[in-house]
């Protein structure tokens, strides 16, 4: 699990958040509706409670000590910036590249860093709706190997899922809890509708 990275504000956040509990869906949408039902659910049930960010489908871990302002507190102190360049939320993480693009980077306007910014962002412009669709089924299947990774079929539904085979999934699934089901299904409806299906 990781942390979420998140603005000082949760509640202004554009992710989108989705919180599982015993297999049955908590809550799904913004950060601080997520965070208010996962805490009142924590608080009933226990620590058993799992938070997705739903596009990248990742797992975020937050910490549920105290009230639920106090959940609220923490995730903003722990958005603010840091060091660097704070006004864009630069994360620094090491790149490894060949002698011949760091002399073309080098080159560029502004530094290396921006030059690479550029072009991440250009190529996000461009992409296809069937690459956006691809980043949602991506989510469903990292969202898959933490809550399902041992219900029945989950190999042939993941492969499922990558090959677009949606109209498989309902029997491939229809063993497993239906809040989970249900979850995935939206999010491939999602998928089908930015790819243009």
């Amino acid at each position: 699990m990781t942390p979420a990275q998140l603005s000082p504000d949760p509640t202004t956040a554009a992710q989108t958040y989705a919180a599982f509990s015993d297999n049955r869906l908590v809550a799904s949408g913004t950060l601080e509706e997520v965070l208010r039902a996962g805490k009142k659910r924590v608080d009933r049930h226990g620590p058993a409670t799992l938070i997705f960010e739903e596009t990248s489908g990742r797992q975020v871990d937050f910490d549920f000590r105290g009230s639920v302002e106090d959940v609220l507190a923490r995730v903003r102190e722990n958005a603010k910036p840091g060091p660097g360049r704070p006004k864009l939320g630069v994360v620094s993480r090491e790149v490894s590249l060949l002698p011949r693009h760091w002399d073309w980077l080098e080159n560029q306007p502004n530094g290396a860093s921006a030059a690479i910014r550029r072009l991440v962002d250009q190529a996000r412009h461009n992409e296809t709706g069937i690459e956006r669709g691809r980043h949602v089924r991506n989510g469903v299947n990292k969202f898959l190997w933490a809550i399902a990774g041992d219900f029945a079929n989950f190999e042939e539904v993941a492969r499922a899922i990558d090959a677009r085979e949606d109209s498989r999934l309902d029997k491939l699934m229809s063993s497993w809890p239906k809040d989970v089901r249900t979850y995935v299904f939206r999010r491939l409806e999602i998928a089908a509708g930015i790819e243009g299906w």
